[in-house]
């Protein structure tokens, strides 16, 4: 399985990439990018299974980087985790009408993430 890993923060996103390898998932490659531009130009390089995204990033950010992912055929099939500090219900419903696979607020404890993830990768058929 690989990963892509979308924040503006290096540290989220360090952190994000220390919690997959520390969480004995099965994620051959973890990629990262610093926003939804930088995202859709990897995915068309490389793809991915999991895309995980930050919501509010400059330039393009997460919803606008999901409706991307979704409408294009190649991508479609990608599972999305947001990771986020907006966790309002009517954000989250809007997320779920996206397709988004999962949710995590920040900030959150490595075992959330792991968690969400094994859910997730389990949904692929990577055992978890």
């Amino acid at each position: 399985m690989r990963l892509l890993v979308v924040d503006d923060s290096a540290v989220t996103r360090a952190m994000i990439k220390r919690t997959v390898a520390a969480a004995g998932l099965p994620v051959a490659e973890v990629d990262e990018a610093s926003d939804g531009q930088a995202a859709i130009r990897s995915l068309a390089m490389r793809g991915a299974d999991v895309l995980i995204t930050d919501l509010n990033m400059p330039g393009m950010g997460g919803v606008d980087l999901v409706r991307a992912v979704r409408a294009d055929p190649v991508l479609a099939t990608i599972a999305v985790v947001v990771v986020s500090t907006d966790g309002s219900p009517a954000r989250r419903a809007m997320l779920s009408s996206l397709g988004v696979a999962g949710y995590l607020a920040k900030p959150f404890r490595p075992e959330e993430l792991r968690q969400v993830l094994s859910g997730v990768l389990a949904g692929l058929g990577g055992a978890a």
